[in-house]
C-alpha cells in the first residue's frame, strides 16, 4: 500500500503558550501528528523545563547545575517537533506580534495559571477578535474559574483531590500516588481530542471555539468507571491493592524470583488456573463457582493462588498458565526492561532522544503510539535551542526584515 508523505495534521499551525508538562505534551502530540507547532517562550529564560535536571552535554549526563552546551533531558523529550521563538508578551510590541501570529494560526494552546491569559490580554475573547476561526485550547488544573484559585495545580495535588490516590494502594495501607504524573499526562490527551473535534467543526462551519480541559475533571471522569459509590455501599473496600476483586482472580502474585500478573475471571480460565495449581476441585467449590461468588471470597482465592505461585519461578508460572492452558499470565516487567524492548522501539512507542549538537544520546523518550495506514507520524524533529526559529517565524511567516528582527532582539521584545 502506498503512503502519503503528508502527515495527518499537515497544514495546521499551532501557537503554543504552554509550560511544564500537561500543555507541552498536548502540543507535542499535535506536532507528532504533523501540525506546525510554534512554541512561544520568554526571552532569556524560556520554558521552565529548560532548567530541569538532569542535563545532557558533551561530558554526558549532569545532575547538578546546567553548564554551557548542556540541554535538559526533560526538554529533549517534550520539545520535539516544535519551533522555539522568544517573545515578551508583557510588552506592547510583544503583544502586537502575538496577535499577528494568532491571526495566522489555526490553534492556540495554553496552560497558564488562572487569570494569566486575561492579564496578558491573550485570552480567547481577545484572540478571537483577530481570528474568529481560532481553536483556543486551555488546560487548567481545576478549571477556570477555579473553586480554589490560590491553589497551585501540581500533579500530586490533582491526584489527591481526584480520589485516584485513595483508590490506589494496599487495602490496609495509605493512599498511593501513581508512579507516573497521571493527571499531567491524561489531561493533554483529552485536550488533543477536543482540539481535533473543534478543527472538524471549524472545517464544516468556519466557526472557531474554545476547548477547556481540567486535569481534575479528567481524573474524576476516569474514577467513575469503577462505580466506587455502588461498591462502597455494598461493603467493598475502595482500595484492593494488586487485585481487582470484581474480576477475581485478577491481579499480581509473588513468585520465587519476582511477580506475575494473572487474569482468570472467565470460567474457562478459572478451570485452567486451578488445574495448573493441581486443585481442579476449586472450580466447583461453592466459594469460587462463578464470578459473582468469587468476588465475595476473593481474598481466600487469592491466598490459595499466592501459595502456589510463590513456590515457583515466574517463567514456570507463565509456562503452566499461558503457554499450556491459554490463561492470560505474564511476568511483571521492570521499567528498564520495557524501555529497552526492541518491539516497542520498532512500533514507535519508544525512541532514542537526540541532542541538537551531539546527535543520538543514551536516553529514551516517549514515542507516538499511533500508527496510520497511509500517513506518517512521529516525534522525529529534535528539540531546538531557545529562539532558534525567530528568523523563520518573524521573517518568513510575518515578513519582517532582518533589521526589524534585530531591533526587537536588542530591545528585549524577543
Amino acid at each position: 500500500m502506498s503512503h502519503s508523505k503528508a502527515r495527518p495534521l499537515e497544514g495546521i499551525r499551532v501557537l503554543d503558550l504552554t509550560v511544564a508538562l500537561s500543555g507541552p505534551y498536548a502540543a507535542l502530540l499535535l506536532g507528532g501528528l504533523g501540525a506546525e507547532v510554534i512554541h512561544v517562550e520568554a526571552p532569556g529564560g524560556g520554558d521552565i523545563a529548560r532548567t530541569n535536571p538532569p542535563f545532557v552535554g558533551p561530558e554526558g549526563v549532569n545532575f547538578g547545575s546546567r553548564k554551557d552546551g548542556e540541554v535538559s533531558l526533560t526538554l529533549l523529550n517534550r520539545a520535539r517537533n516544535k519551533k522555539s521563538i522568544t517573545l515578551d508578551l508583557k510588552t506592547p510590541r510583544g503583544h502586537a506580534l502575538f496577535m499577528r501570529l494568532a491571526k495566522a494560526c489555526d490553534v492556540v494552546i495554553e496552560n497558564m495559571s488562572e487569570g494569566a491569559t486575561a492579564r496578558l490580554k491573550v485570552d480567547y475573547e481577545r484572540v478571537r477578535e483577530v481570528n474568529p476561526k481560532i481553536v483556543y485550547a486551555s488546560i487548567k488544573a481545576f478549571g477556570e474559574p477555579s473553586a480554589t484559585p490560590a491553589l497551585k495545580g501540581m500533579d500530586v495535588i490533582v491526584q489527591a483531590l481526584s480520589g485516584i490516590m485513595e483508590a490506589t494502594g494496599m487495602q490496609d495501607g495509605p493512599p498511593m500516588r501513581w508512579g507516573l504524573p497521571i493527571a499531567d499526562l491524561v489531561a493533554p490527551m483529552f485536550a488533543v481530542h477536543g482540539v481535533l473535534a473543534a478543527l472538524i467543526h471549524q472545517g464544516r462551519t468556519g466557526e472557531g471555539q474554545q476547548v477547556r480541559v481540567s486535569m481534575l475533571d479528567c481524573l474524576a471522569s476516569l474514577l467513575a468507571e469503577e462505580h466506587f459509590d455502588v461498591m462502597s455501599a455494598a461493603g467493598y473496600p475502595t482500595r484492593s491493592g494488586n487485585f481487582h476483586d470484581r474480576l477475581a482472580p485478577f491481579g499480581v502474585y509473588p513468585t520465587r524470583d519476582g511477580h506475575v500478573a494473572i487474569v482468570a475471571f472467565s470460567e474457562e480460565w478459572m478451570v485452567g488456573l486451578v488445574d495448573a495449581m493441581g486443585q481442579p476441585h476449586l472450580a466447583d467449590d461453592p466459594r469460587f463457582s462463578n464470578r459473582g461468588i468469587r468476588m465475595k471470597h476473593a481474598s481466600e482465592l487469592n491466598a490459595l493462588i499466592e501459595a502456589w505461585t510463590f513456590e515457583r519461578n515466574s517463567d514456570e508460572v507463565v509456562r503452566e498458565l499461558h503457554e499450556c492452558r491459554n490463561v492470560p499470565c505474564v511476568r511483571v516487567r521492570k521499567p528498564l526492561q520495557v524501555l529497552n524492548d526492541p518491539l516497542l522501539h520498532a512500533s514507535g512507542a519508544l525512541m532514542k532522544l537526540s541532542h541538537p549538537k551531539l546527535g543520538s544520546i543514551s536516553a529514551i523518550g516517549m514515542g507516538l503510539p499511533i500508527e496510520f495506514s497511509r500517513t506518517p507520524s512521529q516525534f522525529d524533529q529534535p528539540a531546538t535551542e531557545l529562539g532558534s526559529a525567530n528568523a523563520d517565524i518573524y521573517g518568513g511567516m510575518l515578513g519582517m526584515s532582518a533589521e526589524e528582527i534585530a531591533g526587537l532582539l536588542s530591545d528585549g521584545v524577543i
